[in-house]
This record gives C-alpha cells, structure tokens and sequence, in this order.
C-alpha cells in the first residue's frame, strides 16, 4: 500500500521560508522519480518541482532561484525548501511518486501514479 504524508504546511508573511517535507511509504520500485506540485482555489494544477531518480531536478519557471527539491532515500523522504515567498505560492502543495525507467522519464507535466493529501501554504 503507497501512502505519502505530506508535512510543513502553514501560515508566512511574504518574503518568509517553510520547508514542506513528504515521508513515502509502500512504493516498491527501484528507480523512480518525486515532486511537488500545488493546486490555489480557481487555478489549475501546477507542477512545481520533481527529482528524478538520479538527482537532476527541474523546477517551474515561477519558483526557480526561490524553492529547492531534495531528497533523503535513506529516509524516504522528500523535502522542498521555500524561499522568499510570495502571496502568489498560496496554494495547497501535494507530493507524488512516479516510476521511473529512465534518465528523463519524468517531468513536470507527468501523471504521477501516486499522491499525498496535500498540506496548505499560505503566504
């Protein structure tokens, strides 16, 4: 059984930091790629960050130079540090897991098979 719990969530005046951790359980392939994606009331469903199972990341043009993806597979663990936050991050962040068979095979637009609930971020 896949579960992710996503944790970190809250509340930060603009130009603040929070880190979102994701603790992955139950997903039983060798090579495979995460990330971060958000969803804000009456917009669509953004991808945020990913890492691949290799390391390279890809981040969405909106966050890059403020947010980082990282991991910690001893600890199935994954983790995004938010930087200098704007009003505009208000949304509700989910992690994901996808399989991966290959350097490339995820990106942001990717349909990850499994998903967290989700925790609030509000800026």
């Amino acid at each position: 059984h896949v579960q992710l719990v996503e944790s970190g969530g809250g509340s930060v005046q603009a130009g603040g930091s929070l880190r979102l951790s994701c603790l992955l359980s139950g997903f039983t392939y060798d090579m495979y790629c995460m990330g971060w994606f958000r969803q804000a009331p009456g917009k669509e469903h953004e991808g945020v960050a990913i890492i691949e199972s290799v390391g390279a990341t890809t981040y969405a043009d909106s966050v890059k130079g403020r947010f980082t993806i990282s991991r910690d597979i001893a600890k199935n663990t994954l983790y995004l540090q938010m930087n200098s936050l704007k009003p505009e991050d208000t949304a509700k962040y989910y992690c994901a897991a996808e399989p991966s068979y290959g350097m490339g095979w995820c990106h942001l637009g990717s349909q990850f098979a499994s998903w967290g609930q989700g925790t609030q971020v509000t800026v």
